[in-house]
């Protein structure tokens, strides 16, 4: 039943934000109501407010990585290359929602486009992405630690690295609209860290 219950959960949660991209991109984020956000995805308000808390919210939320357990989020962490398991991990983001056809520009109502493109147009969602990443380092910093053979403050400073790293690379690709994948991006931004994190290296 857990497991039932936690698939509807899902599928509301993608629904939720599907119809909340809708009216961003039809009237802009200021003017779109959680109430309105609501009534689209044919689910009351405080469903909305208990799964997502906020507007901003809704729009950061990467509903598979949040949802990953702790054993599956260290079945996918390479310690002896954190940045090829990032560059992994947003390959398989990017892979199944690209329109194939990289290098013509973000295909519109596609893709991480649309949903990333409100990380640096909205300031408040700049700030909530900030408190997400945050999140996250804290999430990898235990599986650093333990399967890394590092301290827990070393853990901290690269899954930190690792999750602030990416949100700059992300930038760059919203900056140059979005011409190649995140996946580059990210790989190639990170490229001068790679020695640095390389955990093993440390050991």
């Amino acid at each position: 039943m857990s497991g039932l219950r936690e698939r509807w959960r899902l599928k509301a949660m993608r629904t939720i934000q599907e119809r909340a991209l809708d009216l961003f991109d039809e009237r802009g984020f200021a003017a779109v109501t959680i109430e309105e956000i609501a009534a689209a995805a044919e689910v009351s308000p405080s469903s909305v407010y208990r799964i997502f808390g906020t507007k901003e919210g809704i729009v950061v939320t990467d509903i598979e990585f949040d949802a990953m357990s702790p054993e599956a989020l260290a079945g996918i962490f390479d310690p002896a290359d954190p940045v090829g398991s990032l560059v992994r991990a947003v390959r398989a983001y990017e892979a199944p929602q690209g329109d194939g056809s990289p290098g013509d520009g973000p295909p519109a109502g596609k893709g991480p486009w649309r949903r990333v493109r409100y990380f640096f147009a909205e300031p408040s969602v700049r700030m909530a992405v900030c408190a997400t990443l945050d999140r996250a380092g804290q999430r990898l910093t235990p599986v650093i630690a333990e399967r890394g053979g590092v301290n827990e403050t070393q853990a901290r400073v690269i899954a930190n690295a690792l999750a602030f790293g990416y949100f700059a690379a992300l930038e760059q690709w919203y900056l140059d609209g979005g011409q190649r994948p995140i996946a580059a991006y990210v790989e190639d931004g990170l490229r001068p860290l790679r020695g640095v994190l390389d955990i093993s290296s440390h050991q």
